[in-house]
């Protein structure tokens, strides 16, 4: 009996503190929910995802992609997308990698990137927009400014001449 008192007050101070933790969880939290035919665009893990790896870093990749249609509903915090049969991506994402299509203003970006088999970002150059020489140490090289199809020309970057004629033979540089 006296073991029982003991044992009560703190499995109640462990009720209330488990209460309180609850309670400030849930002030930041929102259900979402989508339906059927709905834009929504998708939050890729950068860092995880190394066939996007268009930028040396993962911090200046754009937020999200889309606007992707759902198509199915698979549990209350899973659902299935139509995106595009070239890209290398699962098409059921969680519930908080979405974010509502709000209008037709709001495009962060129109397009998935293609993925090569390999699983990398395939990139085309479309234009050489500069060039300039280095030397390093003893050793003189030439390096390019590429812009490359399906990005902005704010998106080019400088590459070795002597990699791109190996990379891209029948592009004339």
């Amino acid at each position: 009996m006296a073991k029982d008192k003991l044992l009560a007050m703190p499995k109640t101070n462990l009720l209330v503190a488990q209460n309180r933790m609850k309670a400030q969880a849930d002030k930041h939290r929102m259900e979402k929910v989508f339906e059927v035919g709905d834009l929504v665009y998708l939050k890729l893990v950068h860092y995880q995802l190394q066939s996007l790896a268009a930028y040396a870093y993962h911090k200046l990749h754009p937020w999200f992609y889309g606007p992707c249609e759902v198509l199915e509903r698979i549990r209350s915090v899973a659902y299935k997308h139509k995106l595009l049969t070239d890209s290398k991506i699962h098409h059921v994402f969680h519930v908080s990698c979405l974010k509502k299509h709000l209008g037709p203003g709001v495009s962060p970006l129109s397009v998935l990137p293609v993925v090569t088999k390999d699983g990398l970002q395939s990139q085309e150059p479309m234009l050489i927009l500069q060039r300039r020489v280095y030397k390093m140490g003893n050793a003189v090289g030439v390096q390019l400014l590429v812009q490359w199809k399906n990005n902005k020309e704010e998106d080019a970057t400088w590459e070795d001449y002597d990699e791109s004629v190996k990379k891209f033979p029948d592009f004339s540089l």
